[in-house]
């Protein structure tokens, strides 16, 4: 008796799913809970596990987009038989008009399992590619070719033979050195809502920005001072996320309408502070949420901004996780951005971007000296946010990072 397994409902927003990437391959032998495929929303990445022990029978192919509800595959009943796996792969794959496709040969001979075995989403790519799987060396479990390996491989040149020509035959034009390959890629859900996001707030909000620049020896020192210690007590390191969102959250006490957002024909002003951080995540940019960072202290951040990060990375924010939101911040000098101007996320009203900290020459006291500096922007919806309260807002900020015993005594 088989099983159906259906795309589960994600959220009450999402209606559709991309099938990404098939993590088993068909008429594989999966066990219970594991994950055998991982599907894309729009708004994120999650894992499809098997719902019983069997035979897997694939049904949806990867990039199709399939409806909350629809079949992905089906489980048989069956157990794991031993060398299973030679006696799928002797079977030898054939076109639609009967040859056998040299691409799949190596792939489906047992005698070529360490050297030419391909995922599916692998030997998606490298059918585009026109490259033979035999000729390239996995990177995998038993030498099995990644998707990551597909990427990355580059078609061999053909050997060409040379032939004799008479004198009067016209020289052939000098090839181009290099590769020149392209490759096409469908847009994810995930990339696809980005982008449409984007350009809705280019095109429907009143975006500006304002720039200052911040002293950060000051920081830095107590940072340089108290990191072992706070390490040892807290069992996290103390880094300048925490000091910029404690800042940001004293801010936003002060000037309101930084943490409004515009709905319909009213502005709704929030009393509290959910920060929404953004992180780069192997599927592209996510924004979860610290919620009520404003009652946080610096530990709690910190072990807040690790906890979601490390779920980012992994692929693991819930669609909670990242809904929401009164104001965001972006550190793009993790990538050694100097300067940027940070795209709002919609509906909140402004974002701050953090860049690099260089050591620039400044003027103390009448006197030129070295000090780490670091420009910081605030991007926001003239709509909501007038230019005295926007520059007001990230002057406040300055003063709260350049003397951080004001986040502690909260003055």
């Amino acid at each position: 008796m088989s099983l159906e397994i259906k795309v589960p409902a994600v959220g009450e927003s999402i209606t559709e799913v991309t099938l990404a990437q098939w993590l088993k391959q068909d008429g594989d032998y999966v066990e219970m809970d594991e994950n055998i495929a991982e599907l894309e929303s729009d708004k994120a990445t999650f894992e499809l596990p098997a719902e019983k022990a069997g035979i897997l029978k694939i049904i949806a192919q990867e990039g199709d987009t399939l409806e909350i509800g629809a079949v992905v595959c089906s489980i048989e009943e069956g157990d794991a038989p031993a060398g299973s796996a030679e006696k799928k792969e002797d079977a030898p794959a054939a076109k639609a008009d009967g040859a056998t496709a040299p691409a799949n040969e190596a792939t489906e001979s047992s005698d070529s399992y360490a050297a030419g075995t391909a995922s599916p989403a692998a030997a998606k790519i490298l059918r585009e590619k026109g490259i033979d799987p035999s000729t390239i060396k996995g990177t995998g479990k038993e030498g099995r070719i990644t998707k990551e390996d597909a990427e990355k491989a580059q078609a061999k040149p053909a050997a060409t033979k040379t032939e004799s020509k008479p004198a009067t035959a016209v020289s052939a034009p000098i090839a181009v050195a290099g590769s020149r390959n392209e490759r096409r890629e469908k847009m994810t859900s995930l990339r696809k809502t980005i982008a449409k996001r984007l350009v809705t707030v280019k095109n429907e909000t009143a975006m500006l920005t304002t720039f200052n620049e911040v002293n950060m020896q000051p920081i830095m020192d107590l940072r340089s001072k108290y990191k072992d210690a706070f390490k040892e007590k807290h069992g996290v390191g103390l880094g300048f996320m925490s000091f910029f969102t404690k800042a940001v959250t004293m801010a936003l006490k002060e000037w309101p309408a930084v943490n409004a957002r515009i709905e319909d024909n009213e502005i709704v002003y929030s009393d509290f502070a959910d920060i929404s951080i953004a992180v780069s995540a192997p599927k592209g940019l996510v924004v979860p949420v610290i919620r009520n960072a404003e009652s946080m202290s610096l530990y709690q951040i910190e072990k807040e901004v690790i906890n979601l990060a490390t779920k980012a990375r992994d692929n693991k924010l819930t669609i909670e996780e990242m809904t929401g939101g009164t104001f965001t911040i972006t550190n793009g000098g993790v990538f050694g951005s100097m300067m940027s101007t940070p795209i709002i996320n919609a509906p909140q009203s402004a974002i701050l971007g953090m860049h690099n900290i260089v050591q620039r020459p400044v003027a103390e006291n009448g006197q030129v000296v070295i000090r780490p500096m670091m420009y910081i922007a605030l991007s926001y919806d003239h709509r909501t946010i007038d230019g005295r309260e926007s520059v007001s807002f990230l002057v406040r900020v300055k003063q709260l990072l350049e003397d951080p015993a004001r986040l502690l005594l909260e003055v």
